[in-house]
């Protein structure tokens, strides 16, 4: 660990003498960085900026969805400034925690727009706080000035900005600042044990936002909603180079899914393959008699499960090939109403791309052959189609809980893997390891 990491964990640690065990929402935003008086500097306090607007009604095309989420923000979660943004974001935070936080909103507490309730202040003081109200608008009734506050804190923790409060909205509210730094230092520590190859154009995975972000010039210019890995079968963080995007693909499935849910299949019916186009090959590619493999489940699979390509597939129309050693990957989906759900974490690891069309042909924009048309056309004749780029991409999937971008702008996701907790306490167990040892004659040279 490095003394950097030492002493924005000190300074967390003089604020959190409360138990974190609070529970929060998914993430979006948070707020801004505090300047060394502890204050939210004008240029960056949010309550200077417009709200966001509620959308008129819920995104049910790929391409609103896509445009929507690109709408947010222009700025990536991830460029080569983010760690120290992150480092300069919970310093802030310490030095809001040593100052007592923000205030817990009552569970139990009423808002209305235009009605005076007994904790608009309350709530009021709590946005201040976090930089999402402005300073004088510390007292009034439930105002627009209020529910625009409330639409701000709303987006920047990944709710819907109705500026309504919500339960989702309240129980955000009322994560301590103290977690929140706890965010912060596991999200550095990530970052730093990652190295990536930032290119002019790469592409992002932020696993626990559930969104995936195609980079250029350092801008966003496409964002997408993803389904990734639950969290029994999380998606690994990793960086790779995305080299060819196959149309109309096959889809091999991993030995572990044969081996359980393909063999449970079969055990309850026998059809099972031949319903969804499947097939069983030896390790020459030859077909097997399904009838002759043993589905106990027992036993590793000495055989390989392939489904053909079609819209009954599992990978859909596209698949985006970045070769690694999780042999997991970015690809379409057939069921692409899932990506309409907020919760979207229902893989076995790879990552299901919504409007996954729009961003192959982002990524095969150097090769004046594969235009959207093209692609799409190539697409509808249901032939298999491999193409290799003729310029690898970046790409890195990345596991950020917080994270502040450009703008100043501190964003939040839910520890959905629980990775942060995990994190922490193993680094604190290895700084406690090399306390000791620089104490012990044996072991003294280890801790210099």
């Amino acid at each position: 660990m490095s003394k950097r990491h030492v002493v924005i964990i000190a300074m967390g640690l003089l604020a959190s003498a409360s138990a974190l065990a609070q529970t929060e929402t998914t993430g979006q935003s948070g707020p801004k960085a505090n300047s060394s008086s502890g204050t939210v500097p004008a240029t960056a306090n949010p309550a200077h900026a417009a709200a966001p607007k509620a959308a008129a009604a819920p995104a049910s095309t790929a391409e609103s969805r896509s445009a929507a989420a690109l709408a947010l923000t222009h700025e990536p979660t991830y460029d080569e400034g983010t760690a120290q943004r992150i480092k300069d974001a919970a310093l802030s935070y310490s030095d809001l925690a040593v100052r007592g936080g923000w205030p817990t909103i009552p569970a139990d507490a009423k808002f209305a727009l235009g009605v005076q309730g007994a904790n608009d202040d309350l709530l009021r003081k709590r946005l201040i706080l976090s930089g999402d109200l402005a300073s004088d608008k510390a007292s009034g009734a439930y105002d627009q000035d209020l529910a625009d506050g409330v639409k701000r804190f709303q987006a920047r923790h990944g709710l819907a900005p109705t500026g309504l409060m919500t339960p989702r909205t309240l129980a955000a509210m009322n994560v301590p600042v103290q977690k929140r730094i706890r965010q912060l230092e596991a999200s550095l520590e990530r970052l730093e044990n990652t190295n990536f190859s930032f290119g002019q154009r790469y592409v992002v995975v932020n696993i626990p936002a559930a969104y995936a972000e195609a980079v250029e010039n350092d801008v966003v210019v496409r964002r997408y909603r993803v389904i990734v890995g639950k969290t029994e079968k999380p998606s690994p963080t990793l960086t790779a180079q995305i080299t060819g995007v196959v149309l109309n693909p096959t889809w091999t499935v991993p030995s572990s899914i044969a081996k359980t849910e393909i063999s449970a299949h079969m055990r309850k019916d026998p059809t099972y393959l031949s319903r969804m186009h499947m097939e069983v090959l030896d390790a020459h590619d030859n077909p097997i008699d399904p009838h002759s493999v043993d589905w106990s489940g027992t036993r590793t699979p000495n055989f390989t499960v392939r489904q053909q390509n079609g819209s009954f597939n599992a990978l859909g129309a596209v698949k985006i090939d970045m070769p690694n050693s999780y042999s997991v990957y970015m690809h379409d989906i057939n069921q692409r109403n899932l990506f309409s759900d907020d919760y979207r974490f229902d893989s076995h690891g790879c990552s299901r791309v919504d409007n996954v069309r729009d961003l192959a042909a982002w990524l095969l924009k150097d090769q004046p052959k594969w235009t959207r048309a093209a692609i799409d056309a190539e697409i509808a004749t249901g032939q298999h189609q491999d193409v290799a780029m003729a310029r690898k991409v970046p790409v890195a999937w990345i596991y950020l809980t917080a994270w502040m971008t450009k703008d100043q702008t501190i964003q939040f996701r839910n520890d959905v893997y629980n990775q942060d907790e995990q994190l922490l306490e193993a680094t604190a167990e290895e700084a406690a390891f090399f306390s000791n040892a620089g104490n012990h004659p044996l072991t003294a040279h280890m801790a210099q």
